[in-house]
């Protein structure tokens, strides 16, 4: 069983067109038989600031027990409706709010901490289960009140789920095509950012930027979790957030399986065309040259070497490509990597030389 966490934000379950279609994007997950899903929700948009408005008409101070009751209730909607329309879909799914879990939290209200998560009941539900709504944002005190994590908190809901599930990788899933070096809906020439340290988008967090809510970015650090930031709406490759070992240089990384600088392929000059990139160049004990980057999901790349096409490989759920060539000889070569669609069309280019020095020098110095 492979168990994935897919976080929806409130502008992503905004209404029933919306919950159509990332219920289409978790229906595609869950098309490997063995893949199980765990979707963590916010509230619908524009519900929780509702919910605020009409408890403030009654009392202004937010740290009371009744607060957290009230904004919950947003995540228990929306969560509902997303696993009614899965399961007309014929997807066996149930929501789960974070008392039935339980996310067990301190009793610090309207900004509560998870202190624990019960992962064995969420592993029972998900062999009966292809997919659990869970909604964000929530947990329950040890007194047995139910509590939430503050705004932006089914961020955090997300990635502790993931850590208590033994996962790897959270995918938060929002209304832009990742991490941008300004907000893309206000500067038109923002770049999207393919990889990011913890440290990083923490810096970002400080000075304004919403994309992550920053205790989820602290927990994802200190536990190791890489979290995916990508669009709901478009299949296209989003931004890794990471390790700073573990980020994707600018340029390509020239390295070896045990992580020693070999200095032996040397690419002249590195060209990012539309989503496609080319992040890394390694070789491995087999003599073989790997290569990895990224692309937009669902397509192909397709590797040339001298115009001749050697590969290819699809791009995974990650949005990420990885090949291995086992004939590349020393010398200078002219390398392509075609980006193509399922209908072949070429939606995006490469084009570098590299040299590879001589086999020897590479063995020599293995």
């Amino acid at each position: 069983m492979s168990i994935h966490v897919m976080k929806f934000g409130g502008t992503s379950v905004a209404n029933i067109v919306r919950i159509k279609n990332i219920v289409n994007l978790i229906n595609k997950k869950i098309q490997n038989s063995s893949n199980k899903v765990v979707v963590v929700v916010s509230a619908m948009s524009g519900v929780t600031n509702n919910l605020v408005k009409q408890y403030k008409s009654i009392k202004k101070e937010i740290d009371n027990p009744e607060y957290d009751v009230i904004l919950s209730t947003g995540e228990q909607h929306s969560s509902a409706l997303i696993s009614s329309m899965l399961n007309e879909k014929n997807n066996i799914s149930r929501s789960m709010l974070g008392w039935q879990i339980p996310i067990i939290t301190d009793n610090n209200y309207s900004k509560a901490r998870i202190l624990r998560i019960n992962s064995q009941l969420i592993k029972s539900y998900l062999k009966k289960y292809r997919v659990l709504v869970v909604a964000g944002f929530q947990g329950v005190s040890e007194e047995n009140r139910i509590t939430t994590l503050g705004r932006g908190g089914s961020d955090t809901s997300a990635v502790a789920i993931a850590y208590a599930l033994g996962l790897k990788t959270c995918e938060i899933y929002t209304d832009v095509d990742g991490i941008f070096t300004s907000d893309p809906r206000v500067v038109k020439d923002a770049s999207k950012i393919n990889s990011i340290t913890y440290e990083e988008i923490l810096e970002l967090a400080s000075l304004g930027s919403k994309v992550l809510h920053p205790r989820s970015v602290e927990l994802a650090m200190k536990y190791g979790i890489r979290v995916n930031v990508k669009s709901a709406f478009k299949r296209i490759s989003g931004t890794m957030v990471l390790k700073e070992e573990n980020k994707i240089e600018k340029k390509p990384l020239i390295v070896r399986d045990d992580g020693v600088d070999l200095k032996i392929l040397k690419p002249i000059q590195v060209s990012s065309v539309e989503s496609i990139t080319l992040d890394t160049i390694s070789y491995n004990e087999n003599s073989s040259t790997e290569l990895a980057g990224r692309a937009r999901l669902d397509n192909s790349v397709r590797i040339y070497i001298n115009n001749d096409l050697k590969s290819e490989v699809k791009v995974n759920d990650s949005g990420a490509w990885r090949v291995s060539l086992s004939d590349i000889k020393a010398g200078v070569y002219t390398l392509r990597l075609d980006e193509v669609n399922e209908n072949g069309t070429v939606e995006g280019r490469l084009e570098l030389p590299f040299k590879r020095e001589e086999e020897a020098l590479i063995q020599a110095m293995g």
